[in-house]
């Protein structure tokens, strides 16, 4: 994996819920790959921040202005520095804009003001005469995702965290830690140190789990008993409301004393999207990535369609004899439009 999906492995498997989710990792993984790239191929566009430096030719045939550069499919969320003919831009020199006046990424072009003494070009070739450092794609909208709970050193890929980001990153995520961004690309199970305060019988009715303490958890987050996943719904105090038999795993006993184990130790990329891997210590804060609502759902909706048409050998039918049908899936045709239709490139942006 070298870039993040939209959605993770987790929330496809809480969406189906079925006994063969346990068993699917690889299968899984497969269709949300697809899934990203399908959302790409729709709109356009790719919504993940990357770090990177960009050149133009200056002025390359653009049918615009000699203080305007259009970024075409590079759209920007912030610029870090601006070269042009090997001299840096004062960023008072220069303003981002986007196609439809609006004043927030992501931005489509660039405009130098006008009033300043500031210029494109005047290097010695045409060629790669404007460079752009700074963070390209859709917006960097994050959202608290826990701690680290252990130092790490710039090549470590294990990571483990605490039970806030244990609810809240699954496989597929992008998280920022101090500078640099990481991909999870697999999660393992980690000891929590607790224990069940109370036997538990093996009854679907049996929600209620007792333990040590009820802060060393967080709702969301899925833990393992003996051989049986949960998945802890609620806390109040040191008591645990769960979903039994979670992930297709089988319902159980349990007995005072058994120990709770939760999947905390993240595989990550590291040095992702063009940051670089560095070390971090103890406690340091988590930020997760966020897909727009509507993208992160279509891209659900495709990983799920595909992993049920994989199940039928992609021959989903609906209906029976005359009224036989291809199983279509006219919700995510409908989802689709509406995902192109707030979130779609629909044309050059120099063209709009």
């Amino acid at each position: 994996m070298t870039t993040p999906w939209y959605t993770t492995r987790e929330e496809v498997k809480a969406e189906l819920d079925v006994k063969e989710t346990a068993r699917s990792n690889a299968r899984i993984d497969r269709a949300l790959a697809d899934a990203a790239d399908a959302v790409h191929g729709l709109t356009h566009r790719v919504f993940y921040p990357t770090l990177a430096t960009r050149a133009w030719d200056w002025p390359a045939g653009q049918s615009a202005p000699a203080w305007r550069l259009w970024l075409d499919g590079n759209e920007l969320i912030s610029v870090s520095s601006l070269t042009t003919g090997g001299k840096i831009i004062d960023p008072a020199d220069y303003v981002l804009r986007r196609s439809d006046g609006r004043d927030e990424p992501p931005y489509t072009h660039l405009e130098l003001n006008i009033g300043s003494s500031a210029a494109f070009g005047g290097g010695a070739t045409t060629q790669r005469a404007v460079s752009v450092q700074g963070l390209y794609g859709y917006r960097n909208d994050e959202t608290p995702g826990g701690t680290i709970t252990e130092a790490l050193d710039a090549v470590e890929t294990g990571v483990d965290v605490d039970a806030a980001a244990s609810a809240a990153v699954g496989v597929g995520s992008l998280l920022r830690i101090d500078s640099e961004r990481v991909i999870v690309t697999g999660r393992s199970l980690l000891d929590t140190g607790q224990i069940i305060a109370g036997d538990l019988t093996a009854q679907n009715n049996t929600v209620i789990v007792p333990v040590s303490s009820g802060a060393a958890f967080a709702a969301g987050e899925m833990i393992l008993v003996d051989g049986e996943r949960m998945l802890v719904e609620e806390i109040a105090g040191n008591t645990l409301l769960v979903r039994r038999a979670w992930d297709g795993s089988p319902i159980a006993p349990h007995a005072t004393g058994a120990a709770v184990y939760a999947p905390r130790t993240l595989t990550v990329q590291r040095g992702a999207l063009g940051t670089t891997a560095a070390a971090h210590t103890s406690g340091a804060a988590v930020a997760r990535w966020e897909a727009p609502g509507s993208v992160r759902q279509l891209c659900l909706a495709e990983a799920l369609v595909d992993l049920m048409q994989g199940r039928s050998a992609y021959a989903r039918t609906a209906g029976s004899g005359e009224s036989e049908r291809e199983a279509s899936g006219k919700g995510l045709v409908d989802l689709r439009a509406r995902v192109y239709t707030s979130h779609g490139r629909k044309a050059r942006a120099r063209a709009v």
